[in-house]
C-alpha cells in the first residue's frame, strides 16, 4: 500500500538528523496520498536511524491506522488537522532545529532580510501563540499564523513547514533553518533590514518562473 509514498516519507525523515534538524527520534516528516487521502508518517519514539519504508505507518485522515506495526507519530493529529484545513498541503515536516526554535523559544518571527528563503517561501517566517500540547490547539495555532503560507515557528516548539510533497516540505525547513542561522549571527552585529514586500515578491516570482528544471527555457547566444 503505497509504497512510492512511503519510500517518500521515510527518505525524507531520514534527511533530518543527516541535515541537523533532529536528534534522537525527535521530529517526524508526513506525506499525504492525493487519490486515497491516507497519510504516511514515521513511527512514534523510533530513532530515525531505524526508519525504512516497512516501518512507516498510514493512517486515514481521522487517524485510524490503516497499515503498520507501530504506534504512529505522536504528532499525527497536528499532521492531520493541517491536512484538513489546507487542501494544497501534500507533505508536512516538523522539527526542533537549533537556530530556527531558537527564534520560536523568544516568540519572534524570523524577518525576511535573506532572499534565498523569500524566493521559497515567499515572506518572513511567523511565530504562533504558545499552543498546549495536543493537536487541537497546535494545529489551529499553526493554521492561524501560517494564513496560507508555508512555515510556521511555534512559540515554544519548533517548526513546521508545508509543502507540495514530504520532499518539499523537508526542502523548505532544511533551507529555513540555514536562514535562521545566518539571520541570528546578522542580529548579532546589530540591526538588520528586511525586504520590502514589494521586493519579497519580486524575489519569490522569479523565483518560481526560473528556478530548476521546470523554469521557463533560456537560449544561450
Amino acid at each position: 500500500m503505497l509504497e512510492a509514498l512511503k519510500e517518500e516519507v521515510c527518505a525524507q525523515n531520514h534527511e533530518l538528523p543527516n541535515n541537523g534538524l533532529v536528534v534522537g527520534s525527535g521530529g517526524n516528516v508526513s506525506g499525504r496520498d492525493p487519490e486515497t487521502g491516507l497519510v504516511v508518517i514515521k513511527p512514534s519514539g523510533v530513532k530515525f536511524a531505524k526508519l525504512t519504508p516497512e516501518t512507516m505507518v498510514v493512517v486515514d485522515p481521522d487517524g485510524a491506522v490503516i497499515e503498520g506495526e507501530m504506534r504512529p507519530s505522536v504528532d499525527t493529529g497536528i499532521h492531520l488537522y493541517i491536512y484538513k484545513q489546507r487542501a494544497d498541503v501534500f507533505g508536512i515536516t516538523h522539527t526542533h532545529s537549533p537556530y530556527a526554535s531558537s527564534f520560536a523559544a523568544r516568540g519572534e518571527r524570523i524577518p525576511a532580510v535573506l532572499t534565498p528563503i523569500t524566493h521559497m517561501l515567499g515572506r518572513d517566517i511567523p511565530c504562533s501563540r504558545y499552543a498546549t500540547p495536543g493537536e487541537v490547539d497546535t494545529g489551529q495555532a499553526i493554521i492561524d499564523a501560517a494564513d496560507g503560507g508555508w512555515a510556521v515557528l511555534v512559540k515554544a516548539h519548533g517548526v513546521f513547514t508545508m509543502g507540495a510533497s514530504a520532499s518539499e516540505a523537508t526542502s523548505f525547513a532544511m533551507y529555513l533553518e540555514e536562514a535562521a542561522m545566518t539571520t541570528h549571527l546578522a542580529m548579532t552585529r546589530g540591526p538588520v533590514e528586511e525586504l520590502s514586500d514589494q521586493e519579497i515578491d519580486r524575489c519569490y516570482n522569479w523565483f518560481r518562473k526560473n528556478y530548476g528544471q521546470a523554469g521557463e527555457k533560456k537560449v544561450n547566444s
